[in-house]
């Protein structure tokens, strides 16, 4: 399945894509793609699509995950990447937090902050918790992911490296966390480790690499983060980036006001956003 959230910010509806690429609206079923919704799937597949209301128009998509309680990312997860940043591949996961504030629809502008001069992109595969745990053995994780779907993690170099402190500063402004257009569920995704990946800046390929230059990958990453805390259900963990970030750029490139930015992963969906300036 691929499930959505559809509508006006704040008041999103839950619905699925059908075999034609149409949203149907599923808010007889559900309140939201959220919470125990996303530990009991398998009551939404057993729903027909034809069933359900078609939903008529455009409608804006929502962050794909709703009432999301931590947004995890993992750093310099991908070898070409940490080459591109001189950096070693680090010997356990770096993980940073990106915080809820910074969620927003997959097609909804970025936000340039105030006195920013270095936004950035990262194309990158996340992961959404179903069933929580702790502790939890590799052998196990994937029963604890209820699907995926497609992150920009945007970036502020400067807030990020320059300003001493924890990496989070330059990674949550507001609408620094696109996820979207839908979650698609872990039965249709055969091998996360093995999808092409990509982002265009203004029509120029700025990213165009693979999840199998992962180096942490999905069932490690659940087991390993379940180490340290509990995984709740509605939890998104955002897997990293491969290289083309403006960052790595000789000489570096980063976002200015009016740059459109778009991207995807196979099989999971694309993003198109405007930079705009905060006001």
């Amino acid at each position: 399945m691929k499930l959505v959230r559809y509508g006006s910010r704040g008041a999103e509806k839950p619905g699925l894509i059908d075999a034609q690429g149409r949203i149907r609206d599923l808010s007889a079923h559900v309140s939201d793609i959220a919470g125990d919704v996303l530990a009991n799937l398998d009551r939404l597949q057993a729903i027909d699509p034809a069933s359900l209301p078609l939903v008529e128009g455009n409608p804006r998509y929502g962050a794909c995950v709703g009432q999301i309680g931590k947004f995890i990312c993992i750093g310099l997860n991908y070898s070409d990447h940490a080459a591109e940043s001189g950096m070693a591949v680090p010997p356990e996961p770096v993980i940073f937090a990106k915080y809820t504030s910074a969620v927003c629809g997959p097609n909804d502008d970025i936000i340039i902050p105030r006195g920013s001069e270095k936004t950035d992109w990262e194309v990158e595969l996340a992961f959404v918790i179903g069933k929580p745990g702790k502790y939890i053995t590799e052998a196990d994780a994937m029963d604890h992911v209820a699907g995926f779907c497609v992150c920009n993690d945007v970036s502020e170099r400067a807030y990020q490296t320059e300003r001493s402190g924890q990496w989070s500063k330059g990674k949550s402004s507001d609408n620094f966390g696109p996820i979207g257009p839908w979650l698609v569920t872990r039965d249709e995704v055969a091998n996360p480790n093995n999808l092409h990946m990509w982002l265009k800046v203004n029509g120029a390929q700025m990213q165009n690499g693979s999840t199998n230059t992962m180096v942490y990958q999905v069932p490690f990453l659940v087991s390993y983060l379940s180490q340290f805390f509990t995984l709740h259900t509605g939890d998104v963990i955002s897997t990293g980036t491969p290289p083309g970030v403006g960052l790595g750029m000789k000489p570096p490139r980063y976002l200015k006001a009016g740059d459109v930015v778009e991207l995807g992963i196979e099989g999971l969906g694309e993003q198109r956003q405007i930079c705009v300036n905060d006001i």
